[in-house]
């Protein structure tokens, strides 16, 4: 399948939303730029609204549906989390009803929060299981299923961020995001070619979680054989999709960050810029301080920081043990 999004669809997706989305800050810390020997900017995307960068491809895509002659009469949805909760926001704002199904043991703030925004949930026993239950209500006449990545209007919607980040800051070496189903990669990877072409693109996924990875070497989508076991929740997809590998194809670089790593960089984030950060969020920031160690000289980077929707379980496991001890050196 060859791409099909382009720069014109994203500009279209952010006239759509920018009524209803917020324009996240860019934010940056001096110490570890001085630590690193970098200039080191953040997309917070994590003070988005439910909290992730999943609201604007939900947004795009109801509002974009609201404007063809058939309108649906309910809208459902497959997720772990953030697409749950985003799907949810976006069709209460157009008065719409949603279903969502969800995995079991998918985090619980964000199974409440989904349900806070008047959808109605099912509670699946595993991703599988909510993937096949969704697929089945996608063929009940009335229903529209928007995927939590693989769908143009989902990827417009996310390729907005790079749309804004481009406006707040320029003369980016390389922008790095975390990869689930690739959707944010795919979008970011569009607009960041149109807009910026000498830009490097580079994704980052748990090591536990690699299926984007694996994918990439072998030329052809990969899934995993078991629900992953990681805490970067916002990454446990099961496949990438067709139309995001397509995009993903495309990269400079996959980096591949085991869990350690995960837990190391949601403290030190957390810490230095002053943010509630999903350990999906600070498992990127893990791809960009290896690609930064292998450069020669220095470089202005863009790492997004996709979502900040953390529970006390997640938040337990991460501050078991202190890490800042030891602190980022170049």
């Amino acid at each position: 399948m060859n791409p099909t999004i382009t720069l014109k669809d994203i500009e279209a997706a952010g006239n759509r939303i920018h009524r209803y989305i917020n324009q996240t800050p860019i934010l940056t810390s001096s110490l570890l730029n001085e630590w690193l020997g970098h200039e080191l900017y953040f997309k917070a995307e994590c003070l988005q609204k439910v909290g992730a960068f999943k609201a604007r491809g939900a947004c795009n895509t109801v509002s974009w549906l609201l404007d063809k002659p058939h309108k649906p009469g309910r809208i459902i949805a497959n997720s772990s989390g953030n697409h749950a909760q985003a799907v949810a926001w976006a069709a209460s704002q157009f008065k719409l009803p949603s279903t969502l199904f969800m995995p079991a043991y998918s985090s619980q703030v964000k199974i409440q929060a989904t349900r806070a925004y008047g959808a109605h949930i099912e509670l699946c026993e595993n991703r599988n299981v909510a993937d096949e239950k969704v697929t089945q209500a996608s063929k009940v006449d009335g229903n529209y299923w928007i995927p939590p990545f693989n769908h143009p209007q989902v990827i417009a919607g996310q390729g907005t961020i790079m749309l804004e980040a481009l406006q707040q800051v320029n003369a980016l070496d390389a922008v790095f995001a975390a990869c689930g189903g690739g959707g944010l990669l795919s979008g970011t990877l569009v607009t960041t070619r149109a807009l910026s072409p000498a830009t490097q693109i580079l994704g980052v996924e748990p090591l536990q979680a690699n299926d984007a990875a694996e994918s990439l070497r072998r030329n052809a989508i990969q899934r995993l054989q078991d629900i992953p076991k990681t805490l970067a929740d916002g990454a446990m997809t099961m496949a990438i999709g067709e139309l995001t590998f397509a995009h993903l194809k495309q990269l400079d670089g996959m980096y591949e960050v085991d869990e350690e790593q995960i837990i190391y960089w949601t403290q030190w984030l957390t810490h230095l810029l002053k943010l509630h950060i999903e350990p999906t969020s600070a498992m990127t920031m893990e791809g960009a301080f290896q690609w930064l160690k292998q450069q020669k000289s220095k470089k202005r980077i863009l790492v997004i920081l996709s979502g900040g929707n953390i529970d006390q379980e997640t938040q337990q496991k991460i501050w078991h043990t202190n890490v800042l001890d030891t602190r980022p050196n170049a």
